[in-house]
């Protein structure tokens, strides 16, 4: 396909993979924060491209992943009430909770929809207006701009039977908390493409300062992914510490600045727990004042629960880049697509469920390009 075909190009790969051979000298460990660029990374083989010096970690950009489980247990409170129609994307649908996913709460009786934009849920609302509708909004920055303008809009037409369950995090947060970890090895990033397509990468400006540590906005195809490599390794081999868009054909420094715009007019910055990972400080959005009578905690009253991860599931030492999926003992037996422990090991972008599609059986260095 033009425009994607030349980002797989099995020759530029092979190139770029050997400057990466021929650039770096000493051991470096990289973190790649997007799940997408996790599955890309994964399906095409490219770690098996990289010399051992450099070493890839999978970091929590998965957004499905890291919705706490406190979160998924209100979800299903809130799902299982007669007067709801609970609506989400549809790979939250078979996260795991304390007990069950939404698929069986489904399952049991309740009105659970699959909805491709948040918008559609004023629709449901408008045509069942003796119904609750109620919105999961989980994510990053990148599908903020959306669950805002359906707050916005639902407020603006005077829709009082639409709520939100917001559950939204923010990746420079998570970033810094990773590098004061004590346990931390990284020693660079490569950057969220789809987050700084809405937010830009000033504000990762001062976390590279701070920290002395590169950070290369990239795409996600194997061009874009080994190209961002190069330029980690070629910063940390001259002792760099700057942000770098490889991503240009997409990102700007300012971003997308009428989607902040609308972002800022109705969220405001919260903490928020990470599954796997904890309690982050600001890390996360909430609704506004103004839009409370859209705010579904606040609605149906799930503001405390409590919650119990499973004891065999070691998701977040892998979000936290401090193991990978086949190093879990469950993998593959106890955790799978089917009958999932954690969330990392269902979502399209889990690190867990790219190992299990693609490194499930050891291959080698077979390189899918």
């Amino acid at each position: 396909m033009k425009y994607v075909d030349e980002y797989r190009d099995h020759t530029i790969a092979q190139i770029l993979a050997q400057e990466i051979r021929r650039t770096v000298t000493g051991p470096c460990v990289i973190m790649e924060v997007c799940g997408g660029q996790t599955h890309s990374i994964v399906k095409y083989g490219l770690d098996y491209l990289l010399p051992p010096e450099v070493e890839l970690v999978h970091g929590p950009g998965c957004p499905v992943c890291v919705t706490s489980l406190e979160m998924i247990d209100k979800a299903h409170r809130i799902a299982e009430r007669s007067d709801v129609i609970f609506c989400s994307f549809g790979d939250m649908l078979r996260v795991p909770g304390s007990q069950v996913d939404l698929l069986i709460v489904k399952s049991r009786g309740a009105d659970i929809r699959i909805v491709y934009s948040p918008l559609e849920c004023l629709k449901i609302a408008r045509a069942n207006p003796a119904k609750q509708v109620v919105f999961f909004g989980i994510g990053f920055e990148t599908t903020a701009p959306a669950n805002a303008m359906a707050v916005w809009q639902a407020k603006q037409h005077g829709i009082r039977n639409f709520s939100l369950l917001v559950s939204h995090v923010l990746v420079p947060p998570v970033m810094t908390a990773i590098l004061q970890s004590p346990a931390n090895r990284v020693r660079a990033f490569l950057g969220p493409g789809h987050v700084c397509a809405v937010m830009g990468y000033r504000e990762y400006e001062p976390i590279s300062a701070r920290y002395k540590v590169p950070i290369v906005i990239t795409g996600f195809e194997p061009a874009d992914l080994l190209e961002g490599i190069l330029k980690t390794v070629r910063q940390l081999e001259v002792g760099g510490a700057e942000v770098e868009n490889q991503y240009s054909r997409v990102i700007t420094r300012d971003g997308n600045r009428g989607a902040q715009k609308l972002i800022n007019s109705v969220f405001e910055v919260c903490d928020r727990k990470w599954r796997g990972v904890g309690s982050i400080p600001k890390s996360g959005y909430k609704l506004r004042f103004e839009f409370r009578d859209h705010d579904a905690e606040r609605i149906f009253h799930v503001e405390e629960i409590d919650t119990e991860e499973s004891s065999l599931c070691i998701s977040g030492q892998v979000l936290k880049g401090v193991t990978k999926p086949r190093e879990c003992p469950a993998f593959g037996k106890e955790c799978t697509p089917e009958h999932p422990l954690g969330a990392t090991m269902v979502s399209s972008e889990g690190a867990c469920a790219a190992y299990y599609s693609y490194r499930r059986q050891d291959v080698g260095q077979r390189v899918h390009l």
